[in-house]
């Protein structure tokens, strides 16, 4: 079995089009019936302001699946640390037995999570766009921005943290990193208004983005709600939309910003449609550019094993990749402790 390291894991995946095109195409087998994945789990720790999840799927035709443990604990900035960690464990196929453990510390988490907001602007936003508009300051604002600009061209990002130095620095990063005009905004109100593109990014557990700011030819990636009690969007904005995309509806009627439209009453699912459904064409995403639509994105099993199987291809078989030979292990570990 492999372990393969978060350094190395950077060195062969990047977020780029291939990428994208691997969480399209695990989408699109989602929405044809090829994929089984069981409901995310999930520890709270709130003492901690902390949450693990766990989530896992199998694609019929991938010699293997992945299972991924994903923790975010919300209070590591102030420790000097990222908020988001994990790793992933890679099973083979046909036999169940585990082939690589990815100590990927969240780093494939954040390029698969990055590959969605991608998918879902494919689809529903308009294809002019001037201005985008980021919730949060966090390493997923920073992801969703970059994958957004391999979708869309864009001259300006407006940026709104509830910490405002955040936002700043933010805004210093990425004007380095992508060449473009970012301000940061001094509320979500100016940002949403403004934008053609609003992507929302936090761990929020009230609404962010109120239904009064939206505006015609708005597209909404919510990617933050993935547990019952958080919302970044107010109930009525998905009432209101045109469009309302899931990349699970069972998981967003559990966990994402929809559950908490329909348990108001102020909507059903009957008119939500999947992401996989807009990319194999049995459903239709924005038909006009005054339309508002909306991304309801949770994060699914199907992302992680797509995005493990696609690293595995591309991790060398090298001296830096430490082999892990498990029967070994085992024989040792008995002889040391015995048989009790």
């Amino acid at each position: 079995m492999k372990i393969v390291t978060r350094s190395e894991l950077e060195q062969v995946v990047k977020l780029s089009e291939d990428v994208i095109d691997v969480i399209e195409d695990g989408f699109a087998r989602m929405a044809q019936g090829r994929v089984a994945a069981p409901p995310s789990m999930r520890i709270d720790v709130p003492q901690h302001h902390g949450e693990v999840d766990v989530k896992a799927a199998y694609v019929e035709d991938v010699d293997h699946f992945a299972i991924k443990i994903s923790s975010g604990f919300f209070d590591n900035r102030a420790r000097g640390l990222p908020s988001g960690s994990g790793m992933m464990v890679l099973l083979d196929a046909v036999t169940g037995r585990p082939q690589a453990v990815l100590l990927d510390e969240g780093y494939l988490t954040d390029v698969r999570t990055a590959a969605a907001g991608a998918i879902a602007a494919k689809y529903l936003a308009n294809q002019t766009v001037q201005r985008v508009g980021v919730i949060g300051s966090g390493a997923q604002a920073r992801w969703q921005i970059r994958a957004l600009s391999m979708a869309r061209r864009f001259d300006e990002v407006l940026v709104y943290s509830t910490h405002a130095e955040h936002a700043e620095q933010y805004a210093k990063d990425m004007f380095r990193e992508l060449g473009l005009r970012i301000s940061a905004q001094a509320d979500p109100e100016a940002v949403v208004r403004q934008s053609d593109i609003v992507v929302t990014t936090t761990p929020a557990s009230h609404p962010v983005i109120r239904e009064e700011w939206l505006h015609p030819g708005l597209h909404i990636t919510a990617m933050g709600s993935d547990a019952e009690s958080k919302q970044e969007l107010e109930a009525g904005i998905l009432a209101r939309a045109n469009r309302v995309c899931c990349d699970l509806i069972s998981q967003c009627l559990r966990l994402g910003e929809l559950h908490h439209a329909v348990e108001r009453g102020l909507m059903s699912a009957d008119g939500v449609v999947e992401l996989g459904q807009l990319i194999q064409g049995s459903a239709q995403g924005r038909t006009s550019t005054d339309q508002i639509t909306v991304a309801d994105l949770t994060g699914t099993g199907v992302q992680d094993t797509m995005i493990a199987v696609y690293a595995m291809d591309r991790v060398d078989d090298n001296a830096a990749t430490r082999v892990f030979e498990s029967e070994r292990w085992m024989r040792h570990a008995w002889r040391q402790n015995g048989s009790g």
